[in-house]
């Protein structure tokens, strides 16, 4: 789990299967598979979908922060930010990050014995 800033706002982000879940539940849309097509990013800058890597963050804080508790929707979420800075590319890479650090883990295994 971490915590990023968007706008004002201090956030938290947890990528969990949850998080897959209710991307899924809110977008119709596979969260693995659109962060996949964001890999595009690092040769082709323009390939950047700001409403995608907003979903990911959004599906990210639920898991953290909006279990048992009511959470809003995608579009009440967004509200409750006066701006994006998509400049901020320590922002933009915190999400990204924790998406990748959380789905895509890699750890020895230890052979049963």
């Amino acid at each position: 789990m971490r915590t990023i800033q968007i706008g004002e706002k201090q956030i938290g982000l947890k990528a969990t299967p949850l998080a897959l879940l209710f991307y899924r539940q809110e977008f119709k849309s596979d969260l693995i598979g659109d962060l996949l097509k964001m890999q595009a990013l690092a040769n082709d800058p323009s390939a950047l979908d700001s409403i995608v890597i907003l979903q990911i963050a959004w599906a990210m804080n639920k898991a953290a922060e909006g279990m048992g508790k009511a959470f809003p929707n995608f579009e009440s979420w967004l509200a409750q930010f006066e701006y994006v800075d998509f400049s901020d590319a320590d922002t933009m890479m915190e999400i990204m990050n924790e998406a990748k650090d959380g789905f895509f883990r890699r750890g020895s295994r230890t052979a049963a014995k």
